[in-house]
């Protein structure tokens, strides 16, 4: 089962990038990262009926069909989603590639409450994409600071890690073909 990844993030040492790792640590299969930061600018000029899409946009929208399941980890800003994680859904709204793909949104914040208006935000934008939003690999990990071994930028706390595995569990069952 391949999965792809997608970060909110663009900080190198972010502790949403620490809790993706973990994540990645934990998956059973191949596992890629998209690059979300290289896209340009949502723009439906670019994309229109008769025209190419721009070449990062080709293979975050290539790299998407070829995964099994989606894996989206993402800080929340001003209560919402990061724009450039939104410009990157918006890049992939009318192509298809997230129809009926199981999808898992993890959502981690310094304050108590995980990230929860990303998260319901996120879940919602893949939810109206046609996304396959599975609620058992969905998680908003609250003060997520102390969870993180900056040193090793995974996450060390026991109590955590362990539900990122049910998490992760819990995808990888979605993503699983029922007749191989």
């Amino acid at each position: 089962m391949r999965l792809l990844a997608l970060s909110g993030s663009l900080r190198a040492r972010s502790s949403n990038g620490a809790v993706l790792r973990s994540a990645l640590d934990l998956w059973d299969g191949p596992a890629t990262t998209a690059d979300i930061g290289a896209l340009p600018h949502f723009n439906p000029d670019l994309d229109g009926e008769d025209a190419t899409p721009p070449a990062p946009v080709a293979a975050l929208r290539t790299a998407v069909a070829a995964a099994d399941a989606l894996l989206i980890v993402s800080p929340e800003y001003a209560h919402g989603v990061p724009g450039v994680l939104k410009n990157a859904l918006d890049w992939l709204v009318s192509s298809g590639e997230c129809v009926e793909k199981p999808v898992g949104v993890i959502t981690a914040s310094p304050f108590p409450t995980g990230g929860d208006h990303a998260n319901a935000q996120l879940c919602e934008t893949l939810s109206m994409m046609t996304g396959a939003v599975v609620p058992a690999a969905c998680r908003e990990i609250p003060a997520i600071g102390p969870k993180i071994d900056p040193a090793t930028e995974r996450v060390t706390d026991g109590p955590t890690l362990t539900d990122l595995g049910v998490a992760m569990s819990h995808l990888a069952a979605a993503a699983t073909p029922l007749n191989p």
